[in-house]
């Protein structure tokens, strides 16, 4: 017998397009929910790892991947149904434009009946803010629409007008100034990280505060989420001890993957290759990406550790190295103002970061193990002799198809891989 369906009150926070604010206006919220003494919890639709960590820092609780095709329609509905056991407020950031991508934050939120909340930047506009809400109210007949919140305003004035243009059939959810003190900084992957901000309790509080003082905090509707079906069993890792690398240079890894791992019976033990000097005992290395290129002397000075990853490479124990973590297994990085290093030249070939996009698209790749589905997103460039072993296929037809790597039991390449997506594989690539 299934389960019976759940109540939550939910949004997913939408936009015209990318850069409108979203991640700022969602950790606002959360934040300013969560000092009401409510529990929220927060999701990010599509493959992102900076954003999720702001929104966990704003809603102090994990923030997990919400995707139609790389995480698929049950799996999502299953993390929605847990959280509205436990939530006062489900909160989803969506990506790009509202209507972009198949599929899309639109898609996502007519599949489970979640209202939208449109963020639009308000700045240099008046009455038009009303017409474009129109426009994304009603382009999609079938949307669950609920309202929309003014970003980046200049004035109460401002604020009036904007508000004042809207009919009275679309909710107004409150303002964002145009303040430094409440954006968000960012660097050539996104926000920059959670931890890298001193000051970012202060920002997420004045957020808050400017939505407090500009709308009712009260809650949306609920929305009902039904029970998720029963999935089949699975591959086990118990006794496995799994090293994670987890510092600033390497912190790009789905909450999703590591709760994947230990519910499969896995012990995962952090280190920094930035700091530490020795490997923890372990069977596996999980090397996730970041930012190798911003820390490139640190790395390629720590040889104690980059002596024990080649020991453990040459005692045939598994490695998965993802984007910056392929990237420090490589003979050598150039960073983007032309200083290059060696690194642990256990993969043959160099990269170098460049100012633009390498690559940006969803993945899907057959490996020996089974089939894995994620996304790649990097600046750099790989110039490497090594045949891949597979390459990744876009499900959106973009021209961009990631080699993987193998060498013994080390896999690498520039795919994230969202490992609940074949449990078996991932326990395949791990299991010493």
């Amino acid at each position: 017998m299934n389960a019976p369906s759940r109540q939550c009150p939910a949004l997913l926070i939408a936009a015209p397009a990318s850069g409108q604010g979203k991640t700022t206006v969602t950790a606002a919220l959360a934040r300013l929910h969560t000092r009401l003494g409510r529990k929220v919890r927060v999701f990010k639709c599509g493959p992102d790892f900076l954003d999720p960590m702001i929104l966990a820092r704003a809603s102090g609780a994990p923030v997990y991947q919400l995707d139609l095709w790389m995480v698929g329609e049950g799996e999502s509905r299953r993390l929605l149904w847990e959280a509205a056991g436990e939530a006062d407020l489900i909160l989803i950031e969506g990506v790009m434009g509202l209507f972009d991508g198949a599929p899309s934050a639109a898609d996502l939120a007519r599949r489970f009946g979640v209202p939208v909340m449109a963020v639009i930047n308000g700045q240099s506009m008046a009455q038009t803010f009303g017409a474009l809400a129109v426009g994304m109210a009603t382009y999609q007949p079938d949307l669950p629409f609920s309202g929309v919140l003014a970003n980046r305003i200049g004035s109460e004035r401002h604020r009036d007008l904007v508000r004042d243009s809207l009919p009275a059939w679309i909710r107004w959810y409150g303002a964002l100034p145009r303040d430094a003190a409440v954006e968000l900084p960012s660097r050539h992957l996104g926000l920059v990280q959670a931890d890298e901000l001193a000051d970012l309790d202060a920002r997420l509080d004045a957020a808050a505060d400017a939505l407090a003082a500009s709308a009712s905090s009260e809650l949306p509707p609920p929305v009902s989420f039904a029970a998720p079906g029963t999935g089949p069993a699975v591959a086990r890792l118990d006794g496995v001890r799994i090293g994670v690398a987890h510092d600033n240079a390497f912190a790009f890894i789905y909450q999703a993957n590591l709760d994947l791992l230990r519910e499969l019976g896995a012990e995962l033990a952090f280190f920094s290759p930035l700091d530490d000097a020795a490997l923890p005992v372990v069977n596996s290395l999980y090397l996730p990406g970041g930012y190798p290129e911003l820390y490139l002397r640190r790395l390629a000075a720590n040889q104690a550790m980059a002596g024990a990853i080649r020991a453990h490479h040459a005692a045939g124990k598994p490695i998965l190295a993802e984007c910056g973590g392929m990237l420090y297994l490589l003979e050598a990085l150039t960073d983007a103002a032309g200083e290059r290093a060696e690194l642990l030249g256990l993969l043959p070939g160099e990269a170098r970061m460049q100012k633009r996009l390498a690559a940006l698209a969803l993945q899907a790749v057959t490996l020996p193990e089974g089939t894995l589905r994620g996304h790649t997103f990097h600046h750099s460039l790989l110039d490497s002799a090594q045949a891949p072993l597979a390459r990744g296929v876009c499900p959106n037809d973009k021209p961009v198809a990631e080699a993987v790597f193998r060498l013994g039991r080390l896999t690498a390449s520039y795919i994230h891989f969202y490992l609940p997506s074949a449990p078996d594989a991932a326990v395949a690539l791990l299991k010493p």
